[in-house]
């Protein structure tokens, strides 16, 4: 088979890699700053093991197809130091570095900062198998939906009323494990208004496949007049 031949192979192998990287579930298509971290975090791993695999591969053909001639035992013995000591101390230890070096900083856009005390908090706790969602300083209740304003940080207060279950809105954030007993706060924040899908990312029984949810963001002029009409509906 020519190489002319195999271009349009490559095109549709390629085609249905990038369909994953789209659509209201995915984790490479972020709407928040937290699932933009979660992305670069991404493709950097990706971008990072392609070329350590690349470079693994080319060291195997490489040794296979050498010829090694006439080595000594002493020389032979300080050849495999150098690729104990390359391949098992110093390439692990780069990577590590390399990867925590990347990695931290993409963390901390995902986690509750402390000059956040005074954004707007929502309560959700999970039930098998649906959320309850709870404004506690406005008085809202709601069932399996949220609504935050646009480019705004919000903090979530997620805990669960009997298993264990796992709050996640793949565009905008990472996930959260929902514990009984205990609460796990995420900051949540989007980018531009619409309806996010959520999920219970948790295998928590029969009824988990249904468990679904969605996040509402408004503009902030749009999300006051929500809040308050939603104040008004539950007196």
């Amino acid at each position: 088979m020519s190489a002319e031949s195999l271009v349009p192979f490559g095109l549709l192998f390629t085609s249905l890699l990038l369909a994953g990287c789209s659509g209201p579930l995915s984790t490479l298509d972020p709407a928040g700053p937290a699932a933009a971290s979660t992305a670069w975090l991404w493709w950097g791993m990706f971008a990072f093991s392609t070329l350590v695999l690349i470079v693994v591969v080319a060291l195997w053909l490489y040794a296979i197809r050498r010829d090694p001639g006439e080595v000594g035992d002493q020389q032979a013995q300080r050849v495999q130091n150098r690729w104990i000591i390359g391949g098992g101390f110093v390439l692990p230890l780069v990577s590590i570095t390399a990867l925590l070096g990347f990695g931290i900083p993409m963390g901390h856009n995902m986690t509750p900062l402390a000059a956040d005390e005074d954004v707007l908090r929502i309560d959700v706790t999970a039930h098998r198998w649906w959320w309850a969602v709870s404004y506690p300083n406005e008085g809202i209740t709601l069932r399996d939906e949220l609504h935050i304003p646009v480019g705004v940080p919000v903090h979530v207060h997620v805990t669960s009323e009997d298993v264990i279950h796992s709050f996640w809105v793949p565009r905008l954030a990472g996930k959260l494990d929902a514990i009984p007993g205990h609460t796990n706060v995420l900051r949540l924040e989007a980018d531009e208004t619409g309806t996010f899908q959520g999920r219970c990312a948790e295998f928590c029984g029969v009824g988990h496949a249904h468990m679904h949810f969605t996040v509402e963001a408004h503009a902030q002029e749009a999300f006051d007049e929500w809040l308050q009409q939603a104040a008004q509906d539950d007196d």
